[in-house]
């Protein structure tokens, strides 16, 4: 109890809000979206290499969409730009459930690929303002824990609501994106958000946010190392789960016990691993969670049964919570003050990753097999490690640069 009410204590309300709310959101999506590539092969009968285009659309259209959303929310406030990703949620899923033809879905995930890239940065860029930069880190991972909690539960409720009827989980996320929607507004204007807003908002342009963006070198080099980083990690919802039910006894339900393995694991390990890896800075944590990605690439593509698949998505695991987490941390600490949301929402731009990686992953997947798919994606992930050191150099010299020019 004490350490409930220390959490509540340390932590702004609105922080408590967003986790809460990560947790619900992420139950709804996760009861539907890892099981599109499944569905979409069921019920529309789309070749592997059409359905890696169709989910990687929406990463696509997040792209451009997160840095749009993170520049405006730093002008016109966070509410304003979550309410509108959680809205347009309701329509996506709500079509998931009823349309059937190849142009209606990729219409709609590029619309899923938008909301989230509008949602995911300005949530993070919210939770950042109202927090210590000392305690940024705790927070970062804190919300990692919310989404795997949702995660570990979503994929059981939507094999369990698939049976029933196959659209039903896309109807349910729907549903609940449309309460978490009003509840959100209600709790937002409870607790301060137009104070919140009114400190942070800036004058910037999305034109002059574009410009500082782009001059950035070290942020160009971080987005380069998270692009090559997400081409391997969106194998694990669309190559994947292809790759197990065609070949696995069980597949489907083997996939949902991965999915929920992958997120007890965040949640078990997230606390003691981001504690063990803090006193030695974020670029040591990245790179030890790229070698265990490829750790994990190497053993789906040598295994064969479950056991062999449970054990490789653990070390998988463990490399994302090594990873995404401490990206963060970069990305905070690079961003100049009143540009949080513009940085965060820029961050989107490794989503060409998550359009390339289901495409070449169907790609390989059918001329090549998951073996070689899945030994390919362990090569980039390591590859990707050199951007980072990269920008980590060049950030390096320029704080010694000012420290020169201050003395």
């Amino acid at each position: 109890m004490q350490r409930l009410l220390r959490f509540l204590q340390d932590y702004h309300p609105i922080v408590h809000v967003l986790l809460l709310g990560t947790i619900l959101a992420r139950t709804a999506s996760s009861m539907s979206m890892p099981f599109l590539a499944i569905y979409l092969s069921k019920q529309s009968h789309i070749n592997p290499v059409l359905i890696g285009l169709i989910v990687g659309l929406g990463p696509l259209a997040a792209t451009v969409g997160g840095f749009v959303g993170g520049a405006l929310s730093d002008r016109l406030g966070r509410k304003t730009i979550m309410l509108f990703a959680l809205s347009g949620w309701v329509v996506v899923f709500g079509g998931f459930a009823m349309v059937k033809s190849p142009l209606a879905f990729m219409l709609l995930n590029m619309l899923n690929g938008l909301c989230r890239s509008l949602y995911e940065p300005v949530s993070q860029a919210l939770m950042a303002d109202v927090t210590e930069r000392e305690k940024r880190l705790k927070v970062f991972s804190l919300r990692y824990i919310a989404i795997n909690v949702g995660v570990a539960v979503g994929p059981l409720l939507g094999a369990f609501f698939s049976t029933m009827e196959v659209w039903l989980p896309f109807m349910a996320t729907g549903l609940i994106y449309l309460l978490y929607a009003i509840g959100l507004y209600v709790l937002l204007q409870r607790f301060g958000i137009k104070r919140i807003e009114g400190e942070k908002r800036s004058e910037i342009t999305i034109k002059s946010s574009w410009n500082v963006v782009r001059a950035d070198r070290v942020f160009r080099y971080y987005i380069g190392g998270s692009i090559m980083g997400a081409i391997g990690y969106a194998q694990m919802t669309v190559t994947l789960s292809q790759y197990v039910e065609q070949n696995v006894a069980g597949g489907a339900a083997l996939f949902a016990m991965l999915m929920s393995l992958n997120a007890v694991v965040v949640v078990l390990f997230q606390v003691p691993l981001s504690r063990m890896f803090e006193r030695w800075g974020p670029m040591i944590a990245i790179t030890a969670g790229n070698v265990l990605f490829a750790v994990g690439d190497i053993g789906f593509a040598v295994s064969a049964g479950w056991f062999g698949f449970m054990v490789s998505m653990f070390f998988f695991t463990l490399g994302e919570i090594l990873n995404y987490p401490q990206a963060n941390v970069l990305v905070d600490q690079l961003a100049p003050e009143g540009m949080r949301g513009t940085y965060f929402g820029a961050q989107s731009f490794n989503n060409v990753g998550h359009f390339v990686g289901p495409l070449v992953g169907g790609v390989l997947l059918t001329h090549w097999g998951g073996p070689s798919l899945f030994t390919t994606m362990a090569v980039i992930t390591l590859a990707g490690t050199w951007f980072y050191y990269r920008g980590q150099i060049l950030y390096k010299m320029s704080l010694k640069s000012v420290e020169t020019a201050q003395k």
